[in-house]
């Protein structure tokens, strides 16, 4: 999968690939990452990539000039990449989304700074406007990196075991549910003893049911937008019976 990132701060967004997940994807040559700095195309001596906003106001924007010819630059080399701008404003990125992704093989991030970028850029280059969540950070380059960690989890080849991924929170639409390792017993709290009886479908009944059960206490709204088959509806409600006995 090729990214690219357009960014003022590329030598932040590169870490990303320094170790981890993302490193050993790019190590495989699974995952390339490329950035791109606007100001390498300014024209002034003074590589200036901001401006004040029309009608006032605190803060700088993005120019125009500097960021429509480095997105021209990019999509030379990578011109089937939809661009992603990475704003408050955006649609809530999920598993699906970067699911959908990284099946295209390709992604161009658009790190906005200061109070953001022109509207007219938006309109007439942007694909398509992703957020991490509903909070403001000083820039888009670590949602960039968020997104290219979850991303690289997601491409085939890149975790030591591919079923880590097929069990992640949200990779079915339900949290994960609760691990354990050594000990056996820590601080007087013991492992529960169905993982350790052997029995592999007991031990899948167990962690569908905790999945269910957690989703159901924590995210009730992701529950009501799976579509559970009976044997989940059976987990769920021995599980809500057993919550409400202990209550």
């Amino acid at each position: 999968m090729r990214i690219d990132v357009i960014t003022l701060f590329p030598e932040l967004v590169k870490q990303v690939i320094e170790c981890g997940v993302v490193g050993r994807a790019a190590e495989k040559g699974l995952l390339q990452l490329e950035c791109w700095n606007p100001r390498e195309f300014t024209l002034d001596r003074h590589r200036t990539v901001d401006d004040r906003p029309y009608g006032g106001g605190p803060g700088m924007l993005m120019k125009i000039q500097p960021l429509q010819d480095t997105i021209r630059a990019v999509r030379e080399q990578n011109s089937g990449a939809r661009l992603v701008y990475l704003s408050p404003q955006g649609k809530p990125v999920e598993q699906t989304v970067l699911a959908e992704q990284v099946k295209t093989e390709s992604v161009i991030f658009l790190c906005g700074r200061y109070e953001g970028i022109d509207e007219r850029l938006i309109e007439q280059e942007v694909d398509e406007e992703w957020s991490i969540g509903d909070y403001v950070i000083s820039g888009g380059e670590l949602a960039a990196m968020v997104c290219i960690d979850a991303m690289a989890r997601l491409i085939p080849g890149a975790l030591g075991h591919q079923q880590s991924a097929q069990q992640d929170s949200f990779s079915n639409g339900l949290l994960d549910c609760p691990h354990y390792t050594r000990p056996e017993e820590f601080n007087g709290s013991k492992v529960p003893a169905v993982l350790m009886n052997g029995n592999h479908r007991q031990i899948q009944d167990w962690r569908d049911r905790q999945s269910l059960g957690r989703t159901w206490q924590r995210r009730p709204e992701l529950i009501e937008a799976v579509e559970l088959d009976e044997r989940q509806q059976a987990l769920l409600q021995n599980f809500i019976d057993e919550f409400e006995q202990n209550s």
